[in-house]
């Protein structure tokens, strides 16, 4: 009898219970149906726009909703509340831009990211984040320069490489010599520890002093700690002219031996001897990447490159610095030995052949000369226009004080060869810029908006989507930051709005301090830095370090 009524009341507790249960689900299942027609709710929400989503895809119409920094929902977002609704009917909706070569970061605090916080240049762009610290020159150690950016605030986000020529400069110096073990060690002591505060791999620039000291054995050492921290090498190789495929080699060689992702940083052809070599560079590319090698390219669209004098200065004149390059010039024999090695770089170099083809931008010591070439100031100081009276002019250039200078000496081939190959991004070598006196090269203003508007819509040397994904997605993968670079739920809403029948730069060598046209809106971590046109003066940036996306060895 016991056991009967404990089955029983154990018979009618479960029947109480499962007839409990089916009460609440039913009411749980009308409370989720309920839900379920509730219209989701966002802060924001750009409604309408051609979605391109960074990955290499045509466009597709829909919605972006954004939740604070972070987009909520992609698509077609049907029934909604929202604080705020942005009609984008007909405009391009995409990632923010990611300047994966940029020297956003000036010596000069009245320059550069400090000098012009809002970043105006690269926001009329559609750029988002820069990555500075590159051709081997970065702040070392990189924590006290993220600080100080991360205090002024910016309007873009910032990020960073670790420069091996900063880290040879400190530990070797400037002298043309091997390190010694030692010195070697403190050099990966200093990559490491340029990794563990957030850089995302080593740059190098092989051709200026000192490193170009380096040989090749030293960077791979140096490379392969950044590769144990999941970074990845970035070169300005030493030669893009004559010595252009044994750099390329060179550059490929360092990041299959040294174990990590490798970058040939700004490609070009520089020199009337050399263009066309881009096929050839660019087979060299593939049959490394056939083998395994992990080979990607950057690159920025025009035939001019920008940089200072002693460009076209041999590398035995800057052994030991500037007082021993000024040493070699007061003396008779050095100087007539240097003047020779330069006329032969303003012949097969980036000279172009011309004195006319190098422009002066940037003259401290004398602001009248910017925006001239050497011909132009060779008649203006009643000289007659050779190559050895240019080569004279540039080492009394350089002794005043030295001028950044623009160097016409590239061809269209080889811009487009380079661009259309599917591992090429595209990045500025500029910076942030404001209007000055100095005569800077147009990438600053237009880059981006050449890029899309001159190269993808009008002449169609890539597709539009592909153009695209070559400034968002494919920085962003190739420095492994996952939440930017795409349109994605849960991803960081930095955004771009653009109208592309529009978009394009009216910045020009003679008259650079142009912003370009065609940005309607952009959102810098879900703040609108850019609204209808016109700058806001938000400046929501912030520092993006590979430690943010990584975990340390």
């Amino acid at each position: 009898m016991m056991k009967r009524t404990i089955n029983t009341v154990f018979s009618l507790t479960l029947a109480a219970s499962l007839a409990a249960c089916s009460g609440e689900n039913q009411q749980a299942s009308t409370t989720e149906a309920a839900d379920r027609q509730a219209p989701a709710s966002y802060e924001l929400v750009l409604r309408g726009g051609m979605l391109y989503s960074g990955s290499d895809q045509p466009p597709v119409i829909g919605d972006i909703a954004i939740n604070g920094q972070i987009i909520a929902a992609v698509g077609n977002l049907g029934d909604y509340q929202a604080a705020q609704v942005i009609d984008v009917q007909g405009l391009a909706v995409m990632p923010g831009f990611i300047d994966i070569h940029s020297h956003a970061l000036s010596d000069n605090t009245e320059q550069g990211i400090f000098g012009w916080p809002d970043a105006e240049n690269l926001i009329r762009q559609g750029v988002t984040t820069v990555v500075g610290g590159n051709d081997g020159s970065s702040p070392v150690p990189l924590a006290d320069s993220f600080e100080q950016i991360a205090a002024i605030p910016p309007a873009i986000n910032f990020a960073s490489f670790i420069g091996h020529g900063s880290i040879r400069g400190l530990i070797v110096g400037e002298d043309d010599r091997p390190a010694t073990e030692e010195e070697l060690i403190l050099m990966q002591e200093q990559v490491a520890l340029g990794m563990q505060q957030g850089a995302f791999g080593l740059s190098s620039g092989l051709i200026y002093t000192p490193g170009r000291f380096a040989d090749t054995e030293e960077v791979i050492a140096l490379a392969r700690v950044a590769g144990e921290y999941g970074g990845m090498y970035i070169s300005h190789m030493r030669e893009e002219g004559l010595g252009l495929l044994d750099s390329v080699a060179e550059t490929i060689r360092i990041g299959e031996e040294g174990g990590l992702p490798t970058q040939l940083t700004h490609h070009k052809v520089v020199g009337a001897p050399m263009w066309g070599s881009s096929v050839e560079t660019l087979r060299m590319v593939d049959e490394a990447i056939a083998r395994g090698v992990d080979v990607s390219i950057d690159q920025y669209p025009y035939t001019a490159s920008s940089t200072n004098l002693q460009i076209l200065f041999p590398g035995w004149s800057l052994d030991g610095g500037r007082e021993a390059l000024l040493a070699r010039m007061a003396d008779p024999t050095q100087r007539q030995r240097l003047r020779n090695d330069i006329v032969y770089n303003i012949e097969v170099d980036r000279g172009g052949n011309d004195p006319a083809n190098v422009v002066l931008a940037g003259c401290p010591h004398d602001e009248t000369l910017n925006g001239l070439n050497l011909s132009q100031v060779l008649l203006r100081e009643g000289q007659e226009i050779t190559k050895a009276n240019a080569a004279e002019l540039l080492m009394d250039l350089v002794a005043a004080g030295n001028c950044s200078a623009v160097f016409h000496a590239m061809v269209e081939e080889d811009i487009h060869n380079i661009m259309r190959h599917p591992r090429t991004m595209i990045a500025s070598d500029g910076g942030v810029e404001g209007p000055s006196n100095r005569a800077v090269h147009p990438r600053n203003y237009g880059t981006f908006a050449r890029f899309l508007g001159h190269y993808a819509r009008d002449l169609d040397i890539v597709p539009m989507h592909t153009a695209i994904h070559k400034v968002t997605a494919m920085p962003a993968q190739r420095l492994k930051i996952s939440d930017r670079g795409v349109l994605h739920p849960g991803t960081v809403a930095d955004i771009a709005v653009l109208d592309l029948e529009s978009v394009r730069e009216l910045t020009s060598f003679s008259d650079p301090h142009q912003y370009a046209e065609g940005a309607v809106h952009v959102f810098v971590h879900g703040q609108a830095v850019l609204l209808d046109g016109s700058m806001t003066g938000a400046r929501p940036g912030v520092i993006i370090r590979s430690t943010d996306y990584r975990s340390d060895p």
